[in-house]
């Protein structure tokens, strides 16, 4: 469940976080981007880190990623991406040389390669995982004024995660070594938890900047 915290109803009308202590039932999802179901939970992958909260308004679907940013900001070029990072359907095999061809061609690109590439890259499980919205979206208050929005959850347990050999290491034990360590807490009654953070900005603020905040490629 997602227990709301801390009073923001100057800043929102959802019924999430209506008053400080509400409680809402909710589901996550957690996945790898590229990468096939059951393939190998060690390789370097963005992470899907999806939120259902099953509120009393309806349903609301708080879909992000592991990582604050996206490789691309023109949605129109996101099935062109898709294609670079799958397998080639010639050999059923991903192949480097076609992803950093695309990436060459989108140098937005840059931002999100540094969080894949660096030390967090590759998650240690997804209990010291953090999550994204990515995009920025808008809160609505009861007296109409909207408010700009980013989501961040961020594991209380700390964020972890592996280096390449360790990843090698852990990946040849166990493929499946982040749901059998989410699986087994859950059994043993330590239960993974998530604390929400938001990132707000006043909309007539948008343009002081000397980039669009609007940017899924910016933080």
């Amino acid at each position: 469940f997602f227990e709301c915290t801390a009073d923001i109803t100057h800043l929102t009308k959802c019924d999430v976080f209506r008053e400080i202590g509400a409680r809402t039932p909710l589901a996550v999802r957690f996945s790898t981007v590229v990468h096939a179901r059951g393939s190998p939970e060690t390789l370097r992958d963005p992470r899907g880190f999806a939120v259902k909260f099953y509120t009393r308004e309806g349903n609301w679907d708080l879909v992000g990623n592991n990582m604050p940013v996206f490789f691309i900001r023109d949605g129109m070029k996101f099935p062109d991406l898709v294609h670079a990072f799958k397998p080639n359907p010639v050999n059923n095999m991903q192949e480097n040389w076609r992803i950093f061809d695309f990436l060459s061609h989108h140098p937005e690109s840059t931002h999100m390669l540094t969080f894949l590439f660096d030390d967090h890259g590759i998650p240690r499980d997804y209990r010291h995982m953090p999550g994204f919205g990515v995009h920025t979206y808008k809160l609505i208050n009861r007296e109409g004024v909207e408010t700009y929005v980013k989501f961040h959850w961020k594991p209380t347990c700390g964020q972890e995660a592996l280096l390449d050999d360790e990843a090698v290491e852990v990946g040849g034990r166990n493929h499946a070594h982040a749901q059998a360590d989410l699986f087994n807490s859950i059994e043993s009654g330590d239960f993974p938890e998530w604390t929400l953070f938001i990132q707000t900005m006043d909309p007539a603020d948008e343009d002081k900047f000397d980039f669009d905040p609007l940017d899924v490629t910016k933080t």
